[in-house]
């Protein structure tokens, strides 16, 4: 265990408490008499601070991150075994590091603004500040929210996040990023990150997460590249008359039912053996493939990876768990693809911001009812294997003759849209000193029919946890279809 750091040097200034939008969690000091105590309650807010002038300046948002401003922030976050550290301590140590990985990334305690010309910047001035919660929910133990064979209980991790539902254009008056320590009943505890998503995609969300830990624990930095070099010449801007910002594209109240799907690394192996019509398995060690580390892919070989031979299964099979689908209806998965490596000349892994583009495939509910596994997979690998520098180009020309919000959803009830990545490093690189993260959980954020997202299994070994969230129908179609089930391992925590 790494000892407490001090937060001797740290810029935290305190604040009064906010209450939260959800009903689960709210100050201490808004509970009446003869009010029910909130299940989470909200101890204290601190603002921290870099602990230097940030000397970035204006961050222009390119073309992959003015799409997102429709968007809810990101919301991910790591339960932990007790820490075996003093709650204060806890607190302090956090804030501590929170405010030196602010001084690697600034950017994140900034500002959007929108300059005469109505293009966005993220400004880094000596105003930067972000929010840190400290909440405390006595009453719940670490069982309460990991429960297995169940749906995700949404009620509970919903309060584990500030900045509920918050919509991205409105970090022009609201901090660009949030964070909040949850202490349980059991000593476990909880980290959420917050994020604004029109500021950082998946990559850059975690690869500052691990910033983070690693200051916590002594480890070293590497640096972000904030170079606008993914179309930073660009002079494409994205109006909002009167300045009234978007709203999500979805409807964010539809009835959901959302779990965590297991998949072990010998299923995945599995998927992927069938997909490419191999005769027996074990004849590739690589497992949980992602659309960043797909070279095979694109090589000579036409290998399917393992993450798209997962896609498809699941794409299959909710497709055809939606039974109100008509045979001829187009069904659509969407996948979001890391540019960074595909541009020619590349930009660097550690580029700071969006560099992702959204890939749809395509088919009606009758072919992939009536094709197998294989044929959906090749559909989806044609795809991304088409997504070269060219087609990354292409995509940003259509963007810039019309620049819109990304329609984020699933408007005809039979799309799908898989986002985050087993490749992300949620559980390594996260250690604080206290040990390696139990599970990734997420809140209310961009969630509708459909959405799923991929997160690596807990024990590093290859095995993927998938977040499924599907109408309440679709949900029970699919877990009682044993084709698809057959590939489900023992249920993830």
């Amino acid at each position: 265990m790494a000892p407490p750091i001090s937060a001797d040097g740290a810029t935290v200034e305190a604040a009064s408490v906010v209450a939260a939008a959800d009903p689960t969690i709210a100050p201490k000091e808004l509970v009446g008499k003869g009010m029910p105590a909130p299940v989470i309650s909200v101890v204290s807010k601190q603002t921290v601070r870099p602990g230097g002038v940030p000397a970035i300046g204006d961050l222009k948002l390119s073309v992959s991150d003015m799409p997102m401003l429709s968007c809810h922030y990101i919301q991910k976050g790591l339960f932990f075994a007790p820490p075996g550290v003093p709650v204060p301590s806890l607190v302090s140590a956090l804030v501590s590091s929170l405010s030196r990985a602010l001084d690697v990334f600034p950017a994140l305690a900034g500002r959007l603004v929108t300059l005469p010309d109505d293009s966005i910047v993220i400004r880094c001035d000596d105003a930067a500040a972000v929010e840190f919660y400290h909440a405390a929910a006595p009453s719940l133990s670490l069982d309460d929210f990991l429960v297995p064979d169940a749906d995700v209980p949404t009620t509970l991790t919903n309060g584990l996040f500030p900045m509920d539902r918050t919509v991205s254009y409105q970090g022009h008056g609201r901090p660009l990023t949030s964070f909040q320590l949850t202490v349980l009943g059991d000593g476990a505890v909880f980290i959420g990150f917050v994020a604004n998503h029109a500021v950082v995609d998946g990559t850059s969300f975690w690869h500052f997460f691990n910033t983070w830990a690693g200051l916590c624990r002594g480890a070293p930095v590497r640096e972000p590249d904030f170079r606008r070099n993914f179309f930073g010449d660009s002079t494409a801007v994205l109006r909002f008359p009167g300045g009234e910002g978007p709203a999500v594209t979805f409807d964010a109240e539809a009835p959901l039912r959302e779990r965590i799907i297991h998949f072990s690394a010998a299923a995945i192996r599995e998927l992927k053996a069938v997909a490419n019509r191999w005769k027996r398995t074990g004849q590739d060690a690589e497992v949980n493939g992602k659309l960043t580390h797909d070279s095979k892919a694109r090589g000579a070989s036409g290998e399917i990876s393992s993450f798209q031979s997962l896609c498809a299964h699941i794409w299959r099979a909710v497709t055809l768990a939606r039974r109100r689908l008509a045979p001829d209806s187009p069904a659509t998965i969407r996948m979001a693809v890391n540019c960074r490596h595909r541009l020619r000349p590349a930009i660097s892994p550690l580029y700071f911001g969006n560099a992702i583009q959204s890939v749809a495939t395509t088919a009606t509910v009758a072919e992939l009812a009536s094709n197998d596994l294989a044929w959906a997979a090749a559909r989806i690998h044609a795809t991304v294997s088409a997504h070269d520098d060219g087609a990354i180009r292409r995509a940003a020309a259509e963007w810039e003759a019309a620049p819109r919000c990304f329609p984020l959803g699933n408007p005809d009830g039979a799309a799908l849209t898989m986002g985050s990545s087993p490749r992300f490093p949620m559980y390594d690189g996260n250690d604080f000193g206290w040990g390696r993260a139990l599970a990734v959980r997420s809140g209310r954020a961009n969630k509708f029919d459909g959405k799923m997202s991929a997160f690596p299994g807990q024990a590093g070994d290859g095995s993927v946890d998938v977040e499924v969230c599907l109408a309440p129908d679709t949900m029970a179609c699919l877990l009682r279809d044993d084709e698809f089930l057959k590939y489900v391992s023992s249920p993830a925590p």
